[in-house]
Order: C-alpha cells, then structure tokens, then sequence
C-alpha cells in the first residue's frame, strides 16, 4: 500500500528528512535521478524536452536532464524563467547545456518531460504558457510528468487549468491525493513512486492487493462467516449480493424474502423469517433492492450483527448519527453521500474522512476514484479502476463481497478496502462487455490473483 501526502503534509516530511542531515540539494538529486531512470526505462533513447518551472520541480527536471544526457539522450531543456529557489539554482549549474526560453519559437521533441510546477500549485497556469504547454503536449508522442502534472491541484485533484494526459508521472516519497483522485487521476497515466529516502505516514494511502485471512483446516460454514441479506421490493439487486458474497468466499449465505427469488444458486438459503439477531452472523447486509421501505432499514438497525448499509437504506437513514453503535460501512454513491451528509466542505478526502467521523461508521464513498474512510483517521484510495463498472448492479455486489470480508473476520476497514481493490481486478478479468451477473462471477478469478 504506497503512502499519499498532501502538500502540507510532504513538506513537513521534507523537513524532517532534512533536519535529520539529508539536505535539499540531495533530495532534489535522487528525485531527478528516479525522474530520469523511470523515463529512460519507458522511453529508452527517445528525444527529449524538459519543461522546467522556477523552482523545486524545475530543479528536478534539470536533474533529470543531466542524468538522460549521461545515458546518451539528445535532451534539451525550455524554461520559463531562471531558477528562484537555491536548491533549483544549485541543480541548473549542474546542468551544462543549453536553456532556451518557453516560447512559441520552442520546438517539440518525441518525449516531453513536464518539470513545470509540482505540489502546491494554487491557481492555474497563464494562458501564454497554458497555450505553448498543449501545443507541446500535443506534438510529442509521449509524455512524462514530474510529480504531478502542471495544473492540478495535488490535493484536490481539481484541475486549475486545462491538463493535457500523460502516460505516466513520476512522483517522490509518496503518491499525492491528486494521483487517485478525479479528474487529475484520469490524467496521470501510470503512477511511478520513488524512494527518496522521505519516510511517510501510511495513515492515508492507495489500497493494494489484500491479505485474507487463512482458512482453518477445522472450521466450518459459520467460521467462514455467515452473511444475511434482507430483501426488498426489487429481488434482482440483493440477489447479486447474495451471490457477491457466496463468491467471495462466505462460508453460508441467507437471504430473507417474503417470495421466491428466482435464479440465486442452490447454495444460497432463501427464508421468509428475518433471524437478524442470530449470533452466527459475521455481517449484515440491507439496502440492495430495498426501495421504498424503510421498516427493512430499522429492522435492520435492531440487529447488533456487523452491517453494510447500501443504496436504498442509505437514503433512508436520514441522519448520520443512526450509525452511531452500529458497527455499519456504508457504501454512497455522490447522490446519496450528499442526501445524508449535506455539501461538506473541502476534497472528496476531506469530505469522505468528515462523513466516517460524524457518523462513527466506515465511508465507502464510491466513483470513479473510490475512497474508504474510517472514523480514526485512515483513508484509502482505489487504485484506477475499469471504467465500464459504471453500470447496473455493480454497487451491489460490491457491498456482496464487503459483507463476505467482514464476515469471515477482517475489520470493517480491512474489509471494505480488500472488497474494493477485488472488485476492481474482478471488472477487469471480466472485460468491458460485462453486467453485474459477469462481475459477480469473476470474483474467484480475482481471488486467486492473492495466491499468484
């Protein structure tokens, strides 16, 4: 699981590296040396263009531009003004070539390397510079970003200027919130971390492949977890959980329902009781195909069972505060996070952290830049996922396959966090045709990527 800093939060790191003896020309050194070693192995000799900004980026990029012109690479360097921090002076006189100004004379090369502005950018780019930018990015045919691309608030993600893509970025210490964070993850390209000898804190970070807990060689259906799914006006939904969690590797599913639902595999009890209070449940799931019935819901808030709390129930919880005591991850879309929390201030980061704490419940805030949040403070960040799960039913296995990892013993966050990283790799074993029926079915391809 590679660590994510904000702004604030990697200089603070920068400044303990430096007061421990590392100084900032040394870490300007390795950061354009990665730079230039993470470009060299994608584009081999290619040509290149650095752009190079006026300060600690820029100095990166004349690094970089050093340590590609010592492999053998035709690189030449475009800035747009002269260094005007000291460590970015420092690298540019290590640089013993040529600098020519940003401009509209500048020519493009096959590899453009952006080393304009990093973390900490606070508005966008002048147009000027904003038009020689795209028409480089344009004319090259590859591009490489250092750290962040130019433009994008790192925090935020939110582009302050328009920002052309890039098939890959190079950043330092840690990964940014904008690298897993839309709109600036659609334009990162593959996310390369270097090690800079910067320690940082993995209470906020990109969730990565999952350890599960191994079976044991005694135990039965009830210790691999028993999920109990409470039914509603529409059967299809909370049967695709059903069978999300029979997947997933549950030890026994059952699902209350007043009629037949018609197509659950065999294994998959159906009763017309809601035994919501057995103690052999691992988890609790309600919402799923619910509708307009929000008795399901507070039957549901009677159990002391772990739960997931999806869709339907989400909208008619009305206040956050009902989660309090319940041991719930609940899993909203941007329509229901914001019925039930209101328009909070700040990042998706921030609002997603905001909801777990008022609530006391884990956020699976669900996008296309999925985040999941726990009241203590840990943030997880998907990694990029298959667009084409932007489809029906897909929320609703994934709150299948959460429920199968609470139930079989994982904590609500480890839970939520190893349901979304697999449910990514599921969608993309099951190729971009898929519906929610071929999803659910390439859950056990996706588990055995953790045996590989």
């Amino acid at each position: 699981m590679r660590p994510i800093l904000t702004a604030e939060a990697m200089r603070a790191a920068e400044q303990r590296a430096i007061a421990a003896g590392t100084s900032v020309e040394a870490l300007m050194e390795r950061a354009g040396a990665a730079l230039a070693e993470a470009a060299y192995c994608h584009a081999g000799k290619m040509p290149a263009l650095i752009l190079c900004g006026p300060g600690n980026n820029g100095g990166d990029g004349y690094v970089a531009a050093r340590h590609l012109a010592d492999r053998g690479v035709e690189v030449r360097i475009a800035a747009i003004s002269e260094p005007k921090s000291e460590a970015a002076k420092w690298a540019r006189g290590q640089w013993r070539g040529e600098v020519e100004a940003l401009n509209s004379s500048t020519g493009p090369s096959l590899l453009l390397i952006d080393a304009l502005f990093g973390t900490g950018l606070r508005e966008g780019l002048e147009d000027a510079l904003q038009k020689q930018f795209y028409r480089l990015a344009a004319d090259s045919q590859m591009r490489i970003a250092c750290d962040v691309p130019s433009g994008v608030d790192s925090d935020s993600g939110v582009e302050l200027s328009s920002v052309p893509g890039f098939e890959m970025t190079v950043t330092f210490g840690a990964l940014k919130p904008a690298h897993r964070l839309m709109p600036s993850m659609g334009k990162c390209g593959r996310v390369v971390l270097a090690d800079i000898g910067i320690e940082a804190s993995p209470e906020w970070h990109e969730l990565g492949q999952p350890v599960l807990p191994a079976l044991d060689p005694g135990g039965h259906k009830y210790s691999r977890g028993l999920v109990h799914a409470l039914a509603g006006k529409m059967p299809g939904a909370i049967a695709l959980s059903a069978k999300a969690a029979a997947y997933s590797g549950a030890g026994y599913v059952r699902v209350s329902t007043s009629r037949s639902i018609d197509g659950l595999p065999s294994a998959i009890v159906q009763t017309d009781t809601a035994e919501i209070n057995d103690g052999r449940i691992g988890c609790l799931i309600v919402g799923p195909g619910m509708g307009d019935i929000p008795r399901v819901l507070t039957l549901a808030l009677t159990s002391h069972a772990p739960k997931v709390i999806d869709a339907d129930a989400i909208t008619h919880l009305g206040e956050p505060e009902r989660l309090r005591g319940q041991d719930a991850i609940i899993t909203p879309h941007q329509g229901e996070f914001e019925r039930l929390f209101g328009k909070l201030e700040g990042s998706k980061a921030d609002r997603a952290l905001e909801a777990a704490k008022r609530s006391g419940a884990v956020i699976v805030y669900k996008g296309p830049d999925t985040l999941v949040a726990s009241p203590d403070g840990r943030l997880g960040f998907a990694p990029p996922a298959p667009a084409w799960l932007a489809s029906a039913g897909t929320g609703d296995v994934l709150a299948g396959m959460i429920a199968a990892m609470r139930g079989r013993g994982l904590e609500a966050f480890e839970a939520a966090s190893a349901a979304v990283w697999l449910h990514g790799r599921a969608a993309e074993i099951a190729g971009a045709q898929m519906i929610a029926d071929d999803l659910a079915a390439a859950i056990p391809q996706a588990l055995a990527l953790l045996n590989d």
